[in-house]
């Protein structure tokens, strides 16, 4: 267990816009940074991050946090796992208390597979670099594809021996668990038998894009018809081929810089053009471009160009893309090599500037490149023109922003020679049944999803109004529990902070908060005020491993908006602490007035259902309730 000094260590030396930046573009907005969701698929950018208060608050999923539950969310990291990435990014030394027993089995199993993978990646490296056999098969191989050796290194490349059971042998050797051999798809077992999956092929690994090992690619050095010329891990916890893109780590910085993503289909184009210095390629490796590889390469641009074979596979395989890089509200191009040529080739066989060049000179607008396309295929047939101008049309429609598809109808009309009106009206049945159809897709997914919210709304007490000033008493103990203001208690002025004025008027009438997470908040501060210590602050709670409290705790103290600096204007805003005292006395006595008006909804309950003899019992508490109610009504100016 990493002890509680580590842990101050690591959160005192953590800067949360920089280890979210690795993660997400960012762009200064105010004191703040701002830039598009990790979480969500959204347009304009919600999510802020917070160096003033080490937070972050994503208002498009409503997620929010520390840097390290930033992690633990981006990443799929545990409580642990986060603090020590920070540990090793900022060289901080972990210092450990014993673990139990019940600790050490709670490891989870996504981190034994990272283990196994680790353990793979770099036997696979030592058999490259430092056996006969990986030497004279492995790397003569990528050394006659003109990779260099620094390319290979840095792309972590190696080698699988040929005996079937090396990696294998070498894993159980030293310790690692065949189940999570299997697991990982490193090694297939049949009955007593087990073999390492890759046997006799150079090695790929696939990486996140925070460089943790998900699993590999392997290719085949043998002509052999029977035998796949490519083989991947299979999916597991941690590789889903589906959401990956290969090259993406070594690429990322420089699709950030460059503000385009080059899109390429396999391992070597990566590799080819990243060492020709075009380094802003990744790969969808041999699978169809998918919504969740999109959603990568917008993090950090929305920008992409399509590098693809020219021969009709490649082609077949750009319009696929296309639609799917528009509809998620990207920039798109193509670039199509010439036949015979693809992005590894062409990379290899060109001067890096060459290559940037003819990239830069031949890459066209989508419009351009389908019309170009479709309008070839339709030859002098006007019937096939029609269909031509059609599909380009559908594509134009899966463009979100309407001043892009009004431009694109325009350009369309000139490229193809039609009249714009018939094109726009076409756009509008299209988008129309398009509309329809997400409405109808909509009704089905919420149907049984409201039966489910009427039947917890229709469930929720009464007593769930209280909500509202709750959360107001946690803002304002958050926010600024350490305000220190001459208070009227008892008749009598007292200076005192905004915390213990809160805690002092509600102990004094026993009560507490109904909601768990704003009553743990509450506690914290009673706690430490019990025990004479400092006023608590917000990042006091930014250590909590309680997710739901942390993330309430961070909702609280995150503002969406800045207000701009009206004083350059000669126009000046009161400043926020001159209505702090005023709205702590005012929401201490709304949740005291609250509480008592379920109090006599109680009581008015059980005067219905008593006997005469209790009748009168409850009358006089009643009585007392309501004259209470009505003093704390005056002080808020209202009549009731």
């Amino acid at each position: 267990m990493i002890s509680r000094e580590t842990i101050d260590k690591i959160f005192d030396a953590a800067r949360i816009e920089e280890v979210i930046g690795d993660f997400v573009t960012l762009k200064k907005s105010g004191s703040n940074y701002k830039g598009l969701s990790p979480f969500s698929n959204e347009k304009t950018p919600s999510f802020m991050v917070s160096p003033a208060k080490q937070i972050f608050k994503d208002f498009s999923s409503g997620k929010g946090g520390s840097v390290v539950s930033f992690l633990m969310e981006h990443e799929h990291y545990t409580y642990p796992e986060a603090l020590r990435y920070l540990a090793k990014k900022y060289n901080i030394e972990i210092e450990e208390t014993g673990q139990t027993d019940e600790e050490k089995e709670l490891r989870s199993e996504r981190e034994s597979l990272f283990l196994v993978n680790d353990f793979a990646n770099t036997f696979f490296q030592q058999q490259l670099w430092k056996t006969e056999e990986g030497k004279s098969i492995g790397l003569s191989y990528f050394r006659e594809r003109g990779m260099e050796d620094d390319t290979i290194r840095n792309f972590q490349l190696g080698y699988c021996p040929n005996s079937g059971t090396a990696l294998t042998q070498a894993a159980l050797k030293e310790s690692y668990k065949l189940e999570f051999l299997e697991k990982t798809g490193l090694t297939k077992v049949d009955g007593d038998r087990q073999r390492d999956r890759f046997w006799g092929r150079v090695i790929f690994p696939i990486l996140s894009h925070t460089g943790r090992v998900l699993g590999f690619g392997g290719r085949v050095l043998k002509k052999d018809a029977k035998i796949a010329k490519y083989l991947n891990s299979p999916e597991s916890e941690i590789y889903h081929k589906s959401k990956t893109l290969y090259g993406l780590f070594q690429a990322k910085n420089h699709l950030s810089r460059e503000d385009e993503c080059l899109l390429v289909e396999g391992y070597t184009d990566v590799i080819s053009l990243h060492q020709a210095g075009v380094q802003n390629a990744v790969a969808s490796s041999g699978t169809s471009l998918t919504v969740e590889q999109v959603s990568l390469i917008k993090r950090y641009t929305q920008n992409v160009t399509i590098l693809y074979d020219g021969d009709p596979a490649g082609i077949k395989a750009s319009l696929r893309g296309i639609d799917l890089i528009l509809e998620e509200g990207l920039n798109v191009q193509v670039l199509l090599f010439p036949d015979g040529e693809d992005p590894d080739s062409y990379a290899r066989r060109v001067s890096s500037a060459e290559l940037k060049d003819y990239i830069k000179e031949e890459k066209q607008d989508f419009l351009r490149f389908k019309s170009s396309l479709l309008l070839d295929e339709a030859g002098s047939n006007p019937l096939e023109k029609s269909k031509a101008a059609r599909e380009i049309v559908q594509s134009i429609a899966l463009i979100p922003d309407a001043l892009q598809r009004d431009a694109y109808v325009k350009e369309c009309a000139r490229v193809l020679q039609m009249d714009e009106k018939v094109l726009f009206s076409e756009l509008a049945q299209i988008r129309k049944s398009k509309q329809k159809r997400e409405q109808q897709d909509r009704r089905r997914e919420e149907s049984p999803k409201m039966e489910v919210v009427e039947e917890e709304q229709s469930a929720i007490p009464t007593s769930s109004e209280t909500f509202k000033q709750e959360e107001a008493l946690c803002w304002l103990l958050l926010n600024y529990g350490d305000r220190i203001y001459t208070f009227e208690a008892d008749e009598e002025e007292v200076e005192e902070s905004v915390a213990e004025h809160i805690i002092t008027e509600l102990a004094g009438d026993e009560l507490e908060f109904e909601n768990p997470s704003f009553q743990k908040i509450l506690q914290h501060f009673v706690d430490a005020f019990d025990r004479d210590e400092k006023i608590l602050k917000a990042e006091d709670f930014l250590k909590e491993e309680d997710a739901e409290l942390l993330s309430v705790a961070v909702d609280l103290v995150s503002e969406k908006y800045e207000l701009h600096n009206w004083s350059s204007r000669k126009i000046f805003i009161p400043e926020k602490d001159a209505y702090i005292k005023a709205y702590t006395q005012e929401s201490v006595l709304r949740f005291k007035e609250k509480k008592i008006a379920q109090l006599i909804q109680e009581a008015q309950r059980k005067f219905n259902q008593d006997d005469d003899a209790q009748r009168e019992q409850q009358m006089q508490m009643l009585n007392r309730l309501t004259t209470l109610r009505i003093k704390i009504n005056k002080k808020l100016g209202r009549v009731v």
